[in-house]
């Protein structure tokens, strides 16, 4: 007996399924050729001088200089593009790690004992409203100029929003689901750890991914002060000087190095949280 053949999948079918993937892809690169566009139309135009806006052909080259060795000068201030990015990110990771940390374990014990939610919720929402500046001049004169005061600014910064987002989901896990694992026997961690925490990890990972957010938009604040080597130094080194494109530069890697992150971050809940958006 000859083994069946499978029917070739129709054209239209394949053409219909590879639509979405080429929109999903044409559309945010669209966005950025036009953005692009606009940019050179309004460099050429002169309305404003190219300190203030630099065509994008200055800010590429800027890019090239900062990135590689250029008339026996390596990158900005000694130090490579790549180089500077490594650093704040080290210290991104040291101090919005210590934040989220201590967000999560102190948003899971204010979210399961009451009085401690009474204590702590109204200074957490003191330091949130706080912008990083009111507070880092303050860190210098207690921890000196080093690695120190950027590293307690950035984890300051992201403790608020882990710490609040935990504390709501927690707070919001349904009482059915803890009684009903207690009828079974639970033990008060087993509650915890098989209820709780399942229940409450979508919205802390929504915490998490405010924090590094609020972290990255504190990078330049903790920065300021001995910042170099350092993106965030970069930036405020070039402004000191009027080197627009070079500002432009380390925004631009600010930005896209953040977004690269957050889809990072949006992987791994995916991965961790397979359940969201599935009741």
């Amino acid at each position: 007996m000859s083994e069946a053949v499978p029917a070739a999948a129709p054209v239209g079918g394949r053409a219909r399924s590879v639509w979405p993937r080429v929109r999903r892809l044409a559309l945010p690169v669209g966005s950025l050729l036009l953005f692009l566009v606009l940019w050179q139309a309004v460099a050429a135009a002169g309305t404003w001088s190219e300190t203030l806006v630099p065509p994008p052909a200055k800010v590429w080259k800027a890019f090239v200089d900062v990135s590689t060795t250029h008339d026996g000068t390596r990158g900005y201030n000694g130090t490579t593009l790549i180089e500077h990015l490594g650093i704040s990110l080290r210290r991104i990771a040291l101090g919005a790690g210590l934040g989220i940390v201590a967000g999560v374990v102190l948003g899971l014990l204010m979210g399961t004992v009451g009085p401690l939610r009474a204590l702590f919720e109204p200074w957490i929402t003191f330091l949130r409203t706080l912008p990083p500046l009111a507070y880092f001049s303050l860190l210098i004169i207690w921890l000196g100029i080093d690695e120190e005061p950027k590293i307690t600014l950035l984890a300051v910064a992201a403790f608020p929003p882990v710490a609040v987002s935990t504390t709501a989901a927690v707070a919001a896990v349904p009482r059915a689901l803890v009684e009903a694992a207690r009828a079974l026997g639970a033990s008060r961690w087993d509650v915890v750890k098989d209820v709780i925490v399942p229940s409450a990890l979508p919205e802390t990972f929504t915490g998490v991914r405010l924090a590094v957010g609020v972290a990255y938009s504190s990078l330049v604040a903790a920065e300021l002060v001995n910042g170099l080597p350092g993106i965030g130094g970069m930036v405020k080194d070039a402004a000191n000087y009027n080197n627009t494109p070079v500002v432009l530069v380390g925004i631009i890697t600010i930005g896209v190095s953040g977004l690269v992150i957050d889809t990072l971050l949006l992987r791994l809940e995916r991965a961790v949280v397979p359940w969201r958006g599935r009741d």
